[in-house]
């Protein structure tokens, strides 16, 4: 049978689950996973429930509006055979990239890489080696307008679902980000918000850092502000030079924007104001 996700947010009272494993039983569906979560400070009530049924999306989105309504529920209900299509934007350093590509692959994500961006030309043998779309996107300092224009225009075209930063080296100007409310992710070098900027690890070696880590996040117009999908940290010391500092800390940047990724292409992250509700 075809499986779908169902997620939802609304304000938190007795019976959402009755309501909605209920409604899937009427419809005979088989729950294969479900999660939940109360927040106790918003007062809202989020979950995410994983199904199969013999049905289609469509009918199922309509017969569940009565539920979402009585309920004040702002909900989606996604079929899973259906993967998003992914832009990935970078610069010069490629790790990530390559990362996503190798692991997209595999199997391992479930998403589609319609397009590869980016301000240079150093990505393009990686492209072009996975037979993918490259868009070569110079910015100086007066060209970022036309370009973005371009970009929306390139995402618009290909019916882009999301836009994965994977170390681009360019600030996103509101027009864009307004544009993609929470459909950009971003890995950023440390945790937030520190050590902003070129060379993070080399910031992170002279002021003897202890602890480096990664941050992946939803772009937000506020520079490196948005919510928070997902971190990793690693533990260094006086012993390890910039360089290896730098290469732990790309690993960690390849493994957290991975993970943030595959959450958001399988469903699992609901915002809750200015913080996420991630179910792993």
């Amino acid at each position: 049978m075809p499986e779908f996700v169902l997620t939802f947010a609304c304000p938190d009272r007795t019976g959402l689950v009755y309501a909605v494993t209920s409604w899937l039983f009427e419809r005979g569906c088989n729950i294969l996973d479900s999660d939940q979560f109360g927040d106790p400070y918003s007062g809202r009530f989020f979950m995410r429930v994983h199904f199969s049924g013999d049905q289609e999306v469509a009918a199922l989105r309509q017969d569940f509006v009565p539920v979402a309504e009585a309920h004040r529920m702002s909900w989606e209900i996604w079929p899973l055979e259906v993967r998003p299509r992914v832009l990935v934007m970078v610069s010069r350093l490629d790790h990530c990239l390559a990362d996503l590509l190798y692991r997209t692959r595999l199997g391992e994500l479930p998403i589609d890489i319609a397009l590869i961006a980016s301000n240079h030309r150093d990505a393009y043998p990686l492209a072009a080696a996975e037979d993918i779309d490259f868009l070569h996107l110079p910015v100086d300092g007066g060209s970022k307008a036309a370009q973005e224009a371009k970009l929306l225009e390139a995402i618009a075209e290909r019916n882009v679902d999301l836009v994965v930063l994977a170390r681009y080296m360019q600030i996103l100007t509101e027009r864009v980000c307004e544009a993609l409310p929470g459909r950009i992710i971003n890995i950023h070098h440390s945790f937030l918000p520190s050590f902003k900027g070129a060379r993070p690890y080399h910031q992170a070696h002279q002021k003897g850092v202890k602890l480096i880590g990664a941050t992946a996040h939803y772009v937000t117009p506020v520079l490196d502000e948005g919510p928070i999908i997902e971190q990793g940290g690693a533990r260094v010391d006086q012993r390890n030079s910039p360089a290896e500092i730098a290469a732990v800390g790309r690993d960690l940047e390849r493994i957290v924007l991975a993970k943030a990724v595959r959450y958001h292409a399988e469903h699992r992250i609901l915002r809750n104001g200015e913080r996420t509700v991630v179910f792993r």
